[in-house]
């Protein structure tokens, strides 16, 4: 356990959705598969999907079909995948192992979290419902919420607006390094969440994050919970 919190006088925890707050990777893997399956091509094991799970569409469609957005076909298969992913959003997403009793630790310590992601927020709206945050969650903020996703600080920015929070006691906790460019713009504390789609070409520690988690469970001694 840290000598001290990593942010004093701590109000505001926002978290990533994809890889941080929720396991949803292998409902984001399904229509890469089906895509593939419809093309003829087997289906590729959810450990090779997983790691570009937080790149959304695009890093799904790079590693599952080898197309980028250069490419003149990205745009009409990012919509296939889209409305088939909105299809089934919710069928094996779950909070990540921890993290329900970790969001009971900030909610008991009278401290506010949301969610700033960069997925569609009609998507992050709809998986919050299903997974009965709606109610808890002060913030939900999608990739197209604000006029710039990250790793632009604008999401972020607005997020410590809307709650009238200075970012110096606010804290963000992601699974890309976006998420630790996003939050160094805004002028916040980030936590590398490990246990997500970090993959191995960028690993979390070369991020310069502040603190890096191994599980949901080592975040609440960094927040002084």
């Amino acid at each position: 356990m840290p000598d001290a919190p990593l942010v004093p006088g701590l109000r505001l925890v926002l978290f990533d959705l994809d890889g941080t707050l929720a396991d949803t990777a292998a409902d984001l893997a399904a229509p890469v598969n089906a895509m593939r399956l419809d093309r003829g091509l087997p289906a590729l094991p959810l450990a090779d999907l997983r790691p570009h799970a937080s790149a959304g569409a695009r890093g799904l469609l790079g590693a599952g079909l080898g197309i980028d957005r250069e490419d003149p076909a990205f745009e009409g298969l990012k919509s296939e995948f889209l409305a088939r992913y909105e299809a089934d959003m919710v069928v094996h997403t779950r909070l990540f192992d921890g993290m329900p009793e970790l969001l009971d630790r900030i909610e008991d310590a009278g401290l506010a979290w949301g969610i700033v992601s960069n997925k569609v927020e009609r998507y992050v709206r709809q998986i919050v419902e299903a997974l009965a945050l709606g109610h808890r969650a002060v913030t939900v903020i999608g990739g197209d919420t604000a006029a710039r996703p990250k790793p632009w600080p604008d999401p972020i920015l607005l997020a410590l607006s809307q709650q009238g929070t200075p970012a110096t006691q606010a804290v963000y906790v992601g699974d890309d390094i976006r998420d630790c460019e996003a939050a160094r713009a805004a002028g916040m504390k980030m936590i590398a969440a490990g246990y997500g789609y970090v993959g191995t070409e960028n690993p979390p520690g070369n991020w310069g994050a502040d603190a890096l988690v191994a599980s949901a469970g080592e975040i609440a001694p960094l927040l002084g919970l």
